[in-house]
């Protein structure tokens, strides 16, 4: 049985997703390059990774129905509040499409590894 090769680039994977999908993969990819200076990106575990300092930061994968940014890094209680309607059981923030694109909570999050990156550089 052939499979389908795997992609090598977030641009590839991107392309494999119906339009509407890859707007809002698009979206989270601005999202992550505008809060992360420096991010590298590459593919792992057959999906997006962005980098920094050349270690993976965040994982993103397109679904059916969301997108999934892996892992939450532990969060303090405004955030964990405003994550929990998007927290999946695999400590995941899943972006639902159906609903607009939370942002600011995407950025809070984003922000938060940035800065236990950062922590554990010290």
């Amino acid at each position: 049985m052939a499979t389908a090769p795997a992609v090598t680039t977030i641009d590839d994977y991107i392309s494999g997703f119906p339009a509407e999908v890859a707007a809002r993969l698009v979206e989270v990819r601005r999202l992550v390059h505008a809060v992360v200076p420096g991010v590298g990106e590459t593919i792992s575990y057959r999906m997006p990774t962005f980098t920094l300092d050349g270690r993976p930061l965040v994982h993103v994968a397109g679904w059916k129905n969301h997108i999934g940014l892996y892992p939450l890094p532990p969060m303090d209680d405004d955030l964990a509040t405003d994550v929990a309607p998007y927290r999946s059981a695999q400590d995941a923030l899943n972006l639902p499409h159906a609903v607009e694109l939370p942002r600011d909570l995407v950025e809070r999050v984003l922000a938060v590894l940035v800065d236990r990156r950062a922590a554990e550089a010290r």
